[in-house]
């Protein structure tokens, strides 16, 4: 079988190609320097949180505790349940549909009272102590009973 011109062409290029390749590997492997002593690859922050090739002056240590870092969000202290009952006053209460509202009377707040979250029948202008729980449209009353 006889080789074309072309195919002769292409075989050229390719020991070329193999041949510049080999050089430039050659003359990386001379240039490059050893990976050096460890100390040269380590990075140290400083006071201020900048990367240094410095370790940090030992005088501007602090010393911190492992069981004194939070991580997340702290934990909520227990509360105590008389703190979340509330007093209020009943300021519209539909019976029809079975919804009202009540201000609170520590923080004069309106929050939403659904008949499902009484304990007892309640009518506009009665006092009552509740509870808030928030729902997905904000402070709804819950345990709500009247006060006698």
């Amino acid at each position: 079988m006889a080789e074309t011109w072309n195919k002769k062409e292409r075989e050229k290029k390719k020991k070329a190609n193999k041949k510049e390749k080999a050089e430039k590997k050659q003359e990386r492997k001379e240039n490059s320097k050893p990976g050096g002593d460890l100390e040269s690859m380590f990075a140290y922050l400083d006071e201020n949180g900048n990367l240094s090739s410095k370790p940090p002056d030992p005088k501007k240590m602090i010393k911190v505790k492992a069981e004194d870092i939070e991580i997340g969000v702290p934990r909520q202290e227990a509360l105590n349940p008389e703190d979340l009952i509330r007093t209020g006053i009943v300021t519209f209460f539909n019976h029809d549909k079975g919804y009202g509202f009540i201000k609170d009377q520590e923080n004069q707040q309106s929050v939403f009272v659904h008949i499902n979250a009484t304990s007892e029948e309640i009518k506009e202008n009665n006092k009552v102590s509740f509870e808030i729980e928030m729902g997905p449209k904000g402070a709804n009353a819950v345990n709500v009973k009247l006060v006698r």
